[in-house]
């Protein structure tokens, strides 16, 4: 079954390690602390690494094999691999999450909401979303991130258990 596992990367080589496991499809996530720069009068966020040499990869070992990942360019090694591995709780990588976006939402949007290219309001990590079409309709879930550029992620609680869905971002509104 597909889990959260902590990648100990090679000295600030998280971005590299990042990339080439998105060469191979396996999904990633290297939570970051917003920074707020000021150089020459322009003030920037920067988004430096929360732990540093620290990624969260999520596969199943038993689909994909653990040498693949330990051999990836920028991957030092698997945190707790020895004979069993050990998983990562997916609430905490969602916490952290969200505590990443409200960060970066406080340092960037101080005192204007965002919006979306269609007018809409844009949803931020953790928004609570409503499904307004497709087999989900009328249910309720949190969002969880954009993918691409015309789908995002939905967590949603069915049969006692929190699905994570990819859909249309057309499909989904904030409540």
């Amino acid at each position: 079954m597909k889990s959260w596992y902590l990648v100990y990367c090679k000295p600030r080589g998280e971005t590299r390690a990042q990339q080439n496991l998105a060469l191979q499809q396996i999904e990633t996530y290297l939570p970051t602390l917003p920074q707020q720069i000021t150089k020459a009068g322009k003030t920037s966020v920067k988004r430096l690494p929360l732990f540093p040499c620290y990624l969260f990869v999520y596969f199943d070992p038993l689909e994909m094999s653990v040498s693949k990942i330990h051999s990836t360019r920028g991957v030092s090694r698997i945190i707790g691999c020895r004979e069993e591995m050990t998983a990562i709780d997916d609430a905490i990588v969602h916490s952290i999450k969200m505590r990443e976006a409200k960060m970066l939402n406080a340092l960037q949007l101080p005192n204007d909401t965002k919006l979306a290219e269609n007018g809409e309001q844009a949803l931020v990590v953790g928004d609570k979303v409503k499904f307004v079409d497709g087999p989900f309709k009328e249910l309720e879930g949190i969002f969880e991130e954009e993918s691409g550029d015309k789908r995002c992620h939905i967590l949603f609680e069915i049969m006692g258990q929190q699905k994570r869905v990819s859909v249309s971002r057309a499909s989904v509104k904030g409540v």
